[in-house]
C-alpha cells in the first residue's frame, strides 16, 4: 500500500511547490514599468532613476492592496549606487558615473515572497554620462514666428544658457560665457543670460563656449581647482518684415511699347509676390491673381500695352511675416511711330500709281507725234509698195527719182497742181 501512496505524495508536494509561484504567472503581461531619469549627466554627478509599476491597459486592473506584495530588482553596474528608495509600487535609486560612456541600467519586479520566479514586469534605459557640461542655449523673442528657429531682425533677442544640474553638483561652481553671434560680434561675460539686437538677414549661427570652476577636496592632494567645459550652438533664421514696395519704371510711355518696371521689396525673402493692372489703384484680392515666387529682394516685371489710356499696377508681396501693397500709375499714348509704319505702304502705292500714269500719258503723246510727223502716203504709193515689194527697201524719193530716169516717157504718178491767177 505504500507503493501506491507515493506517486499521490509526490503529486501533491509538486503542486504545493507551484502555489507561490501562481500570482506572478497570472500577472505577468497585466503590469508594465515606467522608468523616469534626469539624464544625461556629467561625470561626478549624481543621476536619479524611478521605476513605476502600472496597469498595461492604463489603470483598468488594480494593484494589490498590499504595499509590500511587490519586489524590485535593479541591474546598474559600473555606475556607483549611492541611494535607494522603496515605495509602494515604485522604486528610487541614486547612481554616480566617475567615467563617460552610455551605460545600461535594468530593472524587474518580482513578488516578494518568491524572487526567484518569473518577472511581472520588466524594463530597460541607456543612462549617458559626458564629460563636458550638461545644458541647453535658449533663443527666445517677444514676436513669434510660425517657422522653428526663426526670428525678425531689429528686434531684440534674449539668448541664455540654461544648465542642467539636478542634483546640485555645480552649486559652488563659478562659470564664464563667451558668446559668438555669428556676425563677427565676440562677447564674454559672467552672466547666463545676454540681449542681442541682429540687423542683419539670413542664417546665423550662434557659438557659447562654458567654463565652469569649483573648489574640491581630494584625499591626499589636499584643496584643488576643478574645471569643465562645454559648448553649445543654435542655428537663427533672421528675416525682417515687409516695409514697403519700391516702383522703379517710367509712369508714362507709348502703346506698341515694352515696358520694364522693376521692384525692390523692403524686406526679407523668399517672397510670394502678385500683380495686376487695373483701372484704379485698388487692393488686390485673393485668388485675383497668380502669385511667383521671388527668393531675392529685387524683381523685375515687363508688359507691352496695346491700348491708351491711365493703368495702375497693382502690386502684392508677402514673406509670411507680414504682407503689404503698393501700386504705381502709368499713362499710356498712342504710338507716333505707328502711323508712319502704315503711311509708308499707302503713299509707296500712290507714288508706283502716279508713276505708271505719267508713263502711259508720255507713252500716247509720242505716238501722235509719230503719226504727225510721218503721214500715210496715197494709195498708188500703198499699192506700189505692195507690187515691189524688194524696192520698198529705199526710200520713197529715191525710188521715184530711178523711176523717172528710167521710163522718162511715162506721165508722172501724180499729177501736179494747177494754179490760177485772178
Amino acid at each position: 500500500m505504500a507503493p501506491g501512496l507515493w506517486p499521490r505524495i509526490s503529486h501533491i508536494l509538486w503542486l504545493a511547490c507551484l502555489l507561490p509561484l501562481a500570482p506572478a504567472v497570472v500577472a505577468a503581461g497585466l503590469y508594465e514599468l515606467r522608468l523616469i531619469t534626469d539624464s544625461p549627466a556629467t561625470t561626478g554627478a549624481e543621476v536619479t532613476i524611478t521605476a513605476s509599476l502600472v496597469s498595461s491597459d492604463n489603470g483598468s486592473l488594480v494593484l494589490p492592496t498590499d504595499t509590500h506584495f511587490y519586489r524590485f530588482h535593479w541591474i546598474h553596474s559600473p555606475l556607483l549606487l549611492t541611494g535607494k528608495t522603496e515605495e509602494a509600487f515604485s522604486s528610487t535609486i541614486r547612481t554616480v558615473g566617475n567615467v563617460p560612456g552610455d551605460f545600461p541600467v535594468s530593472v524587474w519586479v518580482t513578488t516578494a515572497n518568491c524572487g526567484m520566479c518569473q518577472p511581472v514586469a520588466r524594463s530597460l534605459l541607456v543612462l549617458s554620462v559626458t564629460e563636458s557640461l550638461v545644458g541647453n542655449l535658449v533663443v527666445t523673442q517677444n514676436t513669434s514666428l510660425p517657422w522653428p528657429s526663426s526670428y525678425l531682425t531689429r528686434t531684440v533677442l534674449k539668448l541664455s544658457f540654461l544648465l542642467h544640474d539636478p542634483s546640485d553638483f555645480f552649486k559652488t561652481a563659478w562659470f564664464l560665457y563667451r558668446w559668438d553671434f555669428g556676425d563677427g560680434t565676440l562677447l564674454v561675460t559672467d552672466n547666463s543670460t545676454v540681449y542681442y539686437n541682429y540687423s542683419i538677414m539670413g542664417t546665423v549661427t550662434v557659438k557659447l563656449k562654458v567654463v565652469a570652476e569649483w573648489e574640491q577636496t581630494t584625499l591626499g592632494a589636499g584643496k584643488g581647482i576643478m574645471q569643465k567645459k562645454g559648448d553649445f550652438s543654435a542655428s537663427l533664421k533672421l528675416q525682417e518684415t515687409l516695409r514697403g514696395i519700391q516702383v522703379l519704371g517710367p509712369t508714362q510711355i507709348q502703346t506698341f511699347q515694352k515696358m520694364t518696371v522693376t521692384l525692390n521689396f523692403l524686406g526679407s525673402p523668399p517672397l510670394t509676390v502678385c500683380w495686376r493692372l487695373k483701372a484704379e489703384c485698388l487692393p488686390l484680392e485673393e485668388g485675383e491673381c497668380h502669385p511667383v515666387s521671388v527668393a531675392s529682394t529685387a524683381h523685375s516685371l515687363t508688359h507691352t500695352f496695346r491700348d491708351p489710356g491711365d493703368y495702375c499696377f497693382s502690386i502684392r508681396a508677402e514673406n509670411g511675416i507680414s504682407r503689404t501693397h503698393q501700386y504705381h500709375r502709368i499713362q499710356v499714348w498712342p504710338s507716333s511711330i505707328q502711323p508712319a509704319v502704315f503711311a509708308f505702304p499707302c503713299a509707296t502705292l500712290i507714288t508706283m500709281m502716279l508713276a505708271f500714269i505719267m508713263y502711259m500719258t508720255l507713252r500716247n503723246a509720242a505716238h501722235h507725234k509719230d503719226v504727225a510727223e510721218n503721214p500715210e502716203p496715197p494709195a498708188g504709193v500703198k499699192c506700189c509698195q505692195v507690187c515691189c515689194g524688194p524696192f520698198l527697201l529705199e526710200p520713197p524719193s529715191e525710188y521715184l527719182e530711178v523711176v523717172r530716169e528710167s521710163h522718162g516717157l511715162l506721165p508722172p504718178l501724180c499729177k501736179p497742181v494747177k494754179t490760177y491767177t485772178v
